[in-house]
């Protein structure tokens, strides 16, 4: 039997599962750092030994999760030199890899435990139409080797606006849309070339050299890793659909601010979207269009969707808030705490780790005073892993994350 300190019990809260009916009086059961049994008070078998959390009055619930996020990689309160986000000096960034420019000591990921965000994936920037390999991490941990919770996930490319601004100021391919979607184009087919010619080295028993930025975009193809969009406009998701079509890579829709206007073309197609960020103005022509109608229109459609932050576009704690104005708008309660949790999970293949209260997966949990899509309620106590990181203190009204540095004696 696990000793007291990896066994605890939340009990007597009312429990939503998000993959499943919630439970009024309900137990989560956790046992080194997993969830071991989720249930009714009566149901689940609780170990003697096991630390009793009282849940009573609570709302419980799995981690949130920001699908597309810079913490870490976009420092707050840094400047220039906290933001290793772009590396805009190489259109065809595959090889680039966010994990090696994030610092878990920046204050956003403390935002994030306030705001009940317990799971990230982080992404390089939309400055080139290729801009590297993402990674998921928890948003508590003392190193970034700690955080990892999904060290292959996704590789990053951009359309539209940001990569023809970014290449067009230095009078360089790609200066427009074709450019863009050209140096895509030539960058899959080098990378299926590429593939064919190490496969061929290997059976002849050849030696072969490698190429990082190859080796990406052939896991891309492979079906490894998916294909995360940078796209606003609905004439540039359509190019998204078109090159997936091409090369037959598994496409998630990032941002999607004109996905309502197409809604049913991504509902065919079974293109997810990771929609957002919504608190922002229209700042610019892709985001004219922009409205918190779109979650709603789009998940009515049968479109999965997913809701982001971008932080640090939109403040990280502000995630589930941006889920509360899109049901004020239209989108359905449950699919809201679905957008937060078990969509992103699912869309990036990461539902057997994270996204619900489910025996087996990490036991990312989190005690809520109320319903979470009320902006009047907040997170009161966050567990990652099954180690509680975080708490509200209510005599200072003042949140307390568990200190990450190391600290002598």
């Amino acid at each position: 039997m696990p000793n007291k300190a990896l066994v605890k019990a939340i009990v007597g809260g009312y429990v939503v599962p998000v993959d499943g009916e919630p439970i009024d009086g309900g137990t989560v059961l956790i046992e080194n750092g997993k969830i071991a049994a989720v249930g009714t008070d009566a149901d689940v078998d609780v170990p003697d030994d096991a630390e009793l959390i009282d849940a009573a009055g609570a709302w419980v619930l799995p981690g949130f999760i920001d699908a597309h996020a810079h913490l870490g990689v976009h420092e707050d309160g840094e400047g220039w030199s906290g933001n290793d986000t772009n590396e805009m000096t190489d259109p065809n960034g595959a090889r680039f890899r966010a994990v090696d420019g994030i610092d878990p000591y920046e204050p956003g990921f403390d935002d994030a435990l306030a705001g009940g965000v317990t799971s990230v994936v982080i992404k390089p920037g939309s400055g080139n139409p290729i801009g590297g390999q993402t990674i998921g991490l928890k948003t508590w941990g003392r190193t970034v080797l700690d955080m990892i919770f999904a060290e292959e996930v996704s590789v990053k490319s951009a359309l539209g606006e940001n990569p023809k601004r970014v290449y067009g100021e230095k009078k360089q391919t790609p200066s427009t849309r074709l450019g863009v979607a050209s140096i895509i184009r030539d960058a899959f087919t080098a990378a299926r070339n590429y593939a064919a010619q190490r496969d061929h080295a290997a059976g002849e028993g050849k030696p072969f050299d490698v190429d990082l930025t190859k080796e990406t975009l052939a896991k891309v193809l492979d079906g490894e890793l998916f294909w995360d969009q940078h796209v606003h406009r609905a004439d540039d998701m359509v190019t998204a659909i078109r090159l997936a079509d091409e090369f037959g890579y598994k496409l998630v829709i990032n941002h999607g601010t004109e996905g309502h206007l197409i809604a049913d073309v991504l509902a065919e197609r079974d293109v997810p979207v990771i929609l957002g960020p919504l608190f922002t103005t229209k700042s610019k022509v892709e985001l004219r269009n922009r409205t918190l109608r779109a979650p709603g229109i789009l998940a009515r459609a049968g479109v999965r969707i997913a809701i982001t932050t971008d932080h640090p576009v939109v403040p990280i704690n502000f995630l589930v808030y941006q889920a509360a104005l899109s049901v004020k708008d239209g989108l359905d309660p449950e699919t809201a705490l679905k957008a937060l949790t078990v969509n992103p999970a699912a869309m990036l293949n990461l539902d057997d780790k994270v996204g619900s209260l489910k025996p087996g997966l990490d036991a990312d949990v989190v005690l809520w005073s109320g319903d979470p899509l009320d902006v009047m309620n907040r997170a009161m106590r966050v567990f990652v892993r099954g180690r509680e990181v975080y708490h509200f203190d209510e005599a200072t009204g003042v949140g307390v994350t568990e200190e990450r540095r190391y600290r002598e004696g």
